[in-house]
């Protein structure tokens, strides 16, 4: 939040004191040295002064401020203008739109696809991760309209007529035509109240018109972004469940036949809409083959959990700021909270899973870019996706309720960002496939892709003697993987050793000493409970927290 103008401390009753200074504008970039390592490691170096510049930018205190407006002052629904005539608006608070447009001017929807080469995506997660770290509403149309581009390129016509619309880094929110706007976002509207995550089971049916248009009639349960230009949804053909491009005005000027019903009161995430809808004879155009939707929107699945890993970090990363700022400008017992031994465990502990969460997020980006390398990199972004998808998405929760108890009382209020962060946090973990879900697919990608496994042993195997505790749990999860019958009913504790193994590798080898032994020794340790603040004796929290945020 932007600093007061010198506010009074010294007050009728008493003097203000003890209390933590406005953070004020940051530099995202230079704060983060996990990020900066992790960027140049993983093949996006090159885009170092794009990335910097940003971290600049969206670390600015009006940034902050800006957030915090559009979650307080919520989408509004307008079904109707004041003479009864359908328009099916969502009007947003003007800092909603500034911040959809500080994104989209910054390329955070676009930047992997803009400049196609070794890091790509690399560089596109960084900046998504940077902007997740302030404000998760408007990365909502960013993450679909990045995710839509491999769905649109199924279809080549629609790709011409589209893509350039979507890589467009100009952002223009008014309610008209694409047509007459210089850029465009793209939302999804793909689960019915019937299946949730189970889209085969979708009702919304399709019927074909001879100019080679579709009609669709049936309904969406949840639709975020609903006032972007596009969607992509699926609807049933006599040839099976199909992916389609339904565009909010169709090609002669009208608005398309999608009926809001109503907004969703959601727990976080509330400056970004999310409405139920009804198609009543929309206009619609196929995209990929007839009765190929679930194949065609595969890549764009991928896209977007891995937004949300990604984006799970950024909130981690954010919480761990906050609390070391509040818990070094805070006194309790004649010390500060932050040199407090208990409580720097908890802070060091809080610090590891941030880093930990960031360098699978941008290894599996790394996995993306190198997909076309061959099929154990393919296989690799696939399963790594989904593990990276389940384990840091399922930990922010937690993650960031430990960080608000840090700030006792004074995070538990609007007044701060731990509130809003606390809120936003499980979103990620439900959105793109919850628990079960990405557990299942680790799974079928282990079952389908017979480079899966390898490419997962590679990666530790690489690792091997870096930390005793990492050959153990590798060694283990090696014999485990040899026993493929008893996979699914323990598909999460599967699942959550393979994340952790993971982050383990990646620590040993890239991370300072005391950081990576911290982490092999508390999550790779049979007494691991999950709980923060559980490190062992002879942890150096002082490396660990002078690494995680410079000491102002």
């Amino acid at each position: 939040m932007t600093a007061p103008l010198r506010p009074r401390a010294a007050l009728t009753t008493h003097e203000v004191f003890n209390m933590p200074p406005h953070l004020g504008d940051r530099d995202l970039w230079a704060e983060d040295a996990a990020l900066r390592e992790g960027v140049r490691r993983e093949g996006a170096a090159w885009a170092e002064d794009r990335i910097a510049a940003f971290g600049r930018l969206v670390g600015r205190a009006e940034v902050t401020e800006k957030a915090d407006r559009a979650n307080r002052h919520g989408p509004e629904l307008k079904p109707f203008d004041r003479y009864g005539m359908r328009i099916d608006r969502v009007e947003y608070h003007p800092a909603y739109h500034d911040l959809v447009a500080l994104a989209v001017e910054n390329e955070v929807a676009s930047f992997a696809w803009n400049h196609e080469g070794p890091g790509a995506h690399v560089g596109h997660m960084a900046l998504t991760y940077l902007f997740s770290r302030m404000e998760g509403g408007a990365m909502c149309p960013m993450a679909m309209t990045y995710a839509a581009i491999p769905a649109l390129n199924a279809s080549p016509a629609l790709a011409e007529a589209w893509v350039p619309r979507l890589l467009s880094n100009r952002y223009d929110g008014r309610d008209l035509p694409v047509e007459r706007k210089p850029g465009a976002t793209v939302g999804m509207f793909m689960t019915e109240k019937q299946g949730g995550s189970d889209v085969r089971s979708n009702s919304t049916l399709a019927r074909p018109v001879t100019d080679g248009s579709w009609r669709l009639v049936g309904h969406k349960y949840f639709c975020s972004a609903p006032m972007s230009d596009a969607f992509l949804t699926l609807a049933r053909t006599e040839a099976g469940i199909s992916c389609f491009l339904l565009p909010r005005w169709t090609p002669d000027g009208e608005r398309n036949a999608i009926s809001i019903q109503h907004l969703k009161d959601k727990l976080g995430n509330r400056s970004n809409a999310s409405v139920e809808i009804e198609f009543e004879d929309a206009w619609a155009v196929m995209v990929g083959e007839d009765g190929r939707g679930i194949r065609t929107i595969i890549d764009m699945v991928q896209g977007n959990r891995l937004y949300c890993a990604v984006s799970s970090a950024a909130i981690m990363r954010e919480g761990v700021a906050q609390a070391l700022h509040h818990t070094r400008h805070r006194s309790a017992f004649q010390r500060r909270l932050a040199d407090q031994p208990l409580m720097r465990n908890v802070l060091a502990d809080l610090a590891l899973e941030a880093e930990a969460a960031l360098a699978l997020g941008l290894r599996v980006a790394r996995a993306v870019d190198e997909a076309g390398d061959g099929a154990q990199a393919q296989a690799f972004a696939r399963i790594g996706t989904a593990i990276a998808k389940y384990w840091v998405c399922k930990r922010a929760p937690g993650h960031a309720f430990e960080a608000l108890e840090c700030h006792g009382g004074p995070g538990y209020v609007e007044d701060g960002p731990m509130a809003r962060l606390y809120r936003e946090a499980p979103l990620n973990s439900i959105w793109e496939g919850s628990g079960n879900v990405l557990c299942l697919d680790v799974l079928r990608a282990m079952a389908r892709e017979e480079e899966a496994v390898p490419a997962l042993l590679a990666e530790l195997d690489a690792a091997r003697g870096a930390h005793p505790a990492l050959d153990r749990a590798a060694d283990a999860l090696r014999d485990d993987l040899s026993r493929p019958e008893e996979f699914e009913p323990g598909a999460r504790a599967l699942t959550e050793r393979m994340a952790l193994a993971l982050q383990a590798s990646l620590l040993v080898r890239h991370a300072p000493t005391p950081v990576a032994d911290a982490f092999c020794a508390s999550r790779l340790g049979a007494r691991w409970t999950g709980a923060y603040g559980t490190l062992p004796p002879g942890t150096d929290s002082d490396a660990i927290l002078a690494r995680a945020l410079p000491a102002a």
